[in-house]
C-alpha cells in the first residue's frame, strides 16, 4: 500500500485533505490461514473473489456475509435478476403495507383514545354541575334535563 500525498517546494504538505492511496494487489501473497488485520482480509477477498468457491473460515464475519450474499447476486443471469428483483419488490410492497396498516393503527387509537378523553371530561364536568344543583336543593327532573345524566344516576350522587 502507497499513501501519496501533495507536497511543495519545501517538502511541506500542499493540502491535507487530499491524499491518494495505492494498493498493488498482485503484490499481497497472504494466504487465507495467515490473515490478521480487516485490512488483510479485504485484500484477500479482493484479490481472490472471482476465484473463492467458499468462503473460508477467516472471513465468516458479518460484513463479510452481506458481500458474498452481493457477490452471488452479481453472478446471476438476466432472468435469474429478473425474477430476484420481482421478489424483492413484492417482500418490500407487503413489508410496506403492514408497516402502514401499523402506523394507522397507532394513529387511530391515539384518536380514540383522545375522543375517549374528551368524553370522560364531559360526564366529569356534568356530574360536577349536578352535585352543585343538588347541593342547592334542585329537583332532580330539573338536574337531569339541563345535565343529560339520567335522574338514577343523580340520585347516587
Amino acid at each position: 500500500m502507497h499513501t501519496v500525498k501533495l507536497k511543495d517546494q519545501k517538502g511541506s504538505i500542499f493540502y491535507d485533505k487530499l491524499t491518494y492511496i495505492y494498493i498493488e494487489l498482485p503484490k499481497f501473497r497472504k494466504t487465507d490461514l495467515n490473515l490478521d488485520t480487516k485490512f488483510d482480509k479485504w485484500l484477500f477477498i479482493f484479490r481472490h473473489l472471482a476465484n473463492l468457491q467458499n468462503r473460508p473460515a477467516a472471513l465468516q464475519e458479518r460484513v463479510f456475509e452481506k458481500l458474498f450474499e452481493a457477490a452471488e447476486i452479481a453472478k446471476f443471469t438476466p432472468h435469474e435478476k429478473e425474477k430476484y428483483e420481482a421478489s424483492l419488490k413484492y417482500y418490500r410492497d407487503l413489508k410496506n403495507v403492514i408497516d402502514t396498516s401499523k402506523e394507522e393503527g397507532i394513529i387511530l387509537g391515539i384518536e380514540q383514545g383522545i375522543e375517549q378523553g374528551i368524553e370522560q371530561g364531559k360526564l366529569a364536568e356534568k356530574i360536577e354541575i349536578a352535585k352543585g344543583m343538588k347541593t342547592d336543593g334542585l329537583p332532580i327532573p330539573t338536574i337531569a334535563r339541563y345535565t343529560g345524566l339520567s335522574e338514577e344516576q343523580i340520585r347516587n350522587l
